[in-house]
């Protein structure tokens, strides 16, 4: 007689062990984005605010996670929400571990939630990036829990749950079109708005650390192959062909940025680059998953173009969006949904071997436009609509008011808020003594000057902080 017992299946044995690597993988690539967008906005801001935003960036991947925990998946993905929002059926993760993702049969719902966990906690670092040298960081830190609740999760689970209204209509976005850049950028333009300019000459905001740009742009766009890549959550054809897209589009949109500003300026600017490839990743990102190499060229050249024109437009319209947030994501993000609609093809989303799509203007499909202009509205003005509301709530709360004081602004948010300096060696060089040196080469006179903040020496060997009389 035959006693043994059938042994129970593995947990998690259903699924495919390389997909779940990759999509692991791809969480850390989008992870690495995070802390790489603080140091491109550090190296923008003047030095005095440098450590502010890396602190900021990091930051939002905590009050992110936490809030992804509590109840921000559950909004955005639960299997039984409407088509509006989610519910609370997976709040504090309930029963997210090895059931079948809502985004694809071939993983389980933890490794899709922990991936999706970076796309939230990327998206309002890149919003806040408005709000640099000006805005107060505790209140900033409630504004991102604030807004991924009320708008992020909103507009995620009209795009990519499957109960969503703009999937169920056939809007396309592989992988953050409306979701991310959208949205971020028209939080954006919101907080640049209630905040107001910064103070000071405005001759004086330029880059402090273009090596810190440089990194930053490495990392974002190493990161990104993972961002579009993984957003097929398998590792198959389309994952491949998402990654090629993405470095051909950022490569693309980074040689047009350089051209242009060459054509006004004769100078081949290293900011310029680094701008343009970040357009060039903005403007595929939506069409990753559906265009081939081909169109992908042609997308990372009009996407840098549009956001070029986007940045001098800024100029007219007099806002301070500290570092051209809506231009580049805003703008770059419109762009790519509407060409996504021109370019998809069926054949390229069909590489994954299950996804089917009636393509785009290329596959004469072409209601395929209108329905991500109407995907593409919709984002930006509940994004802007709601960060708008949420901003004007929170100024009217004490101890959330939003903008430092003057004085604050003059000494820098890093020693203001945080108490140290991104470059502690340069800090106390420039507050050796207290006061000012002033004299002639000839003179041995001398004056004191109030700054209100740190003392400088002026007049002395080093020219750090010196004032032109």
């Amino acid at each position: 007689m035959n006693n043994t017992a059938e042994e129970a299946p593995l947990i998690g044995s259903q699924y495919n062990a390389g997909d779940i690597a990759w999509t692991l993988a791809s969480t850390a690539l989008v992870w690495l984005m995070i802390p790489g967008i603080g140091y491109f906005y550090s190296g923008m801001a003047r030095s005095k605010n440098a450590l502010s935003l890396i602190m900021l960036s990091c930051c939002s991947i905590a009050v992110v996670s936490f809030q992804w925990f509590l109840f921000g998946y559950s909004l955005a993905f639960s299997k039984t929400g409407s088509r509006f929002i989610g519910n609370f059926q997976n709040a504090f993760f309930r029963g997210v571990l090895d059931e079948a993702s809502v985004g694809s049969a071939k993983i389980p719902d933890i490794v899709f939630m922990i991936y999706q966990c970076m796309f939230a906690a990327l998206t309002p670092a890149l919003a806040i990036g408005a709000a640099a040298e000006r805005g107060r960081i505790i209140p900033t830190l409630v504004f991102i829990f604030l807004w991924t609740t009320f708008v992020y999760d909103f507009i995620a689970c009209w795009t990519w749950s499957a109960n969503g209204w703009s999937y169920v209509m056939g809007g396309l976005d592989f992988a953050g079109g409306t979701p991310v850049h959208i949205s971020s950028g028209a939080a954006a333009l919101a907080y640049a708005i209630v905040l107001g300019k910064r103070s000071g000459d405005q001759k004086e905001f330029r880059p402090h650390s273009m090596s810190n740009v440089v990194i930053g742009t490495c990392f974002i766009w190493f990161g990104w192959f993972g961002f579009n890549g993984g957003s097929a959550l398998s590792a198959n054809l389309r994952a491949a062909m998402a990654c090629v897209v993405t470095n051909l589009a950022a490569s693309v949109g980074g040689l047009t940025w350089v051209l242009l500003d060459y054509r006004h300026d004769r100078k081949l600017s290293v900011l310029g680059f680094c701008s343009g490839a970040v357009a060039g990743l903005v403007s595929i990102t939506p069409a990753s998953g559906f265009v081939s190499p081909a169109s992908s060229v042609a997308i990372g050249f009009l996407g840098s173009i549009a956001c070029n024109m986007a940045v001098r437009l800024k100029h007219y319209l007099k806002y301070d969006d500290a570092f051209d947030v809506f231009a580049v994501h805003g703008v770059g993000g419109i762009v790519g949904n509407i060409l996504t609609g021109v370019f998809a093809q069926a054949s390229i989303a069909a590489l994954d071997g299950v996804t089917v799509i009636k393509g785009g203007w290329l596959d004469r499909n072409w209601i395929q436009v209108a329905h991500q202009l109407a995907d593409s509205a919709a984002g930006l003005s509940w994004s802007f609509g709601v960060t708008f509301i949420i901003l004007v709530i929170m100024n009217k709360i004490p101890g959330l008011s939003l903008r430092a004081k003057p004085e604050q602004e003059h000494t820098g948010m890093d020693i203001a808020e945080l108490g140290e300096a991104c470059y502690g060696h340069l800090h106390e060089k420039s507050s050796v003594d207290a006061h000012v040196e002033v004299g002639g080469t000839n003179s041995g006179s001398q004056s004191v000057v109030s700054l209100g903040g740190p003392e400088v020496k002026v007049g002395s060997v080093s020219t750090l902080g010196r004032q032109q009389a």
